[in-house]
């Protein structure tokens, strides 16, 4: 990264830590479950309780394979009793799309991708519902808002808002939110703030090889008084009985280091880097999913460029 782009982007950070931005997060997979039994459907689907949802609530779930590996993680929104939308990272799109449609034979519930129809605008930062126009939202949380001119669901983030305006409305949409002094901003800007809050992501710490309890989801993403739903028996005996091998943990780098540089502890290797970025509070940092003996304050060697890394608890500072 050239010196005038870190000052950049340096400057981006700001605006999200004192006022708001906007980052387009169009590129997440979108789906749309519809019809009578589509909250049954997903109930037996996904990790989180979606029957004790009601329209204008939300969670966050995982999917899970049989033996209790993620498959993707997803926002859920209820927007009515036969309607239900689900947003996930572009990595884990196409294994939610083809389970829930494979899964869905004899039931009275559609999956249809709306990806092409729908876009994902995240506006990030104090002033997120101020500069929207909304009511403060707490996280999943949805209602219609007006932007614009341009009605669109509005959902509360653990960051802000995120808006959901048609993908004809976009630009229109993006253009009015610069208007009232949101930005838009680089989403590296935006990574900075998750890597320092401690905040996982499909497709970069967490992957198909990797259990809730490891990634430190379960609290936000399990519910444990639910029916079942596929790989229920592996987290839950995991949560009562046993201890995860690994667990997701924060990284004070001694330099720059890409993903999926190694990370080694007394010649052994314990994990992979994950998302990295240079914080400017806290210089360069990162996440990795490791194994349990590299617990806080561990000295790792990352990769082969004699880069060092401090095993550290999240979020940061």
């Amino acid at each position: 990264m050239s010196e005038a782009v870190a000052v950049e982007i340096d400057a981006q950070y700001r605006q999200l830590r004192e006022e708001c931005g906007v980052v387009d997060r169009s590129d997440r997979g979108k789906l749309l479950v519809t019809g009578s039994e589509a909250a049954e459907y997903l109930q037996g689907q996904l990790t989180n309780d979606i029957e004790a949802l009601e329209p204008g609530e939300g969670c966050y779930a995982a999917l899970l394979d049989r033996k209790g590996h993620m498959q993707a993680d997803m926002r859920v929104l209820v927007i009515d009793g036969e309607k239900i939308w689900i947003d996930t990272e572009p990595e884990g799109l196409a294994a939610a799309r083809r389970h829930l449609e494979m899964y869905k034979v004899g039931r009275d519930a559609d999956v249809h991708d709306a990806g092409a129809e729908q876009a994902i605008v995240s506006l990030i930062g104090p002033r997120s519902a101020e500069l929207a126009g909304s009511s403060p939202l707490p996280e999943h949380f949805h209602e219609k808002i007006s932007i614009g001119g341009i009605e669109c669901p509005a959902a509360g983030t653990s960051f802000g808002i995120d808006l959901i305006p048609r993908a004809d409305d976009r630009e229109r949409v993006i253009a009015a939110l610069a208007g009232t002094g949101a930005p838009a901003v680089d989403p590296a800007a935006a990574e900075i703030l998750r890597i320092e809050s401690g905040v996982p992501r499909f497709g970069s710490e967490m992957d198909t090889a990797t259990m809730p309890a490891e990634a430190g989801i379960v609290e936000r993403a399990v519910n444990f008084e639910k029916g079942c739903y596929i790989g229920q028996e592996t987290v839950a005996r995991l949560h009562y009985k046993g201890k995860p091998n690994r667990h997701l943990r924060g990284l004070q780098l001694s330099g720059a280091a890409g993903p999926g540089a190694t990370l080694i502890l007394d010649e052994k290797e314990v994990g992979k880097l994950g998302g990295s970025c240079v914080s400017p509070a806290h210089g360069p940092i990162g996440l990795a999913i490791v194994r349990r003996e590299a617990e806080p304050g561990a000295e790792l060697l990352v990769g082969e460029d004699g880069v060092t890394a401090r095993v550290v608890d999240l979020p940061f500072g």
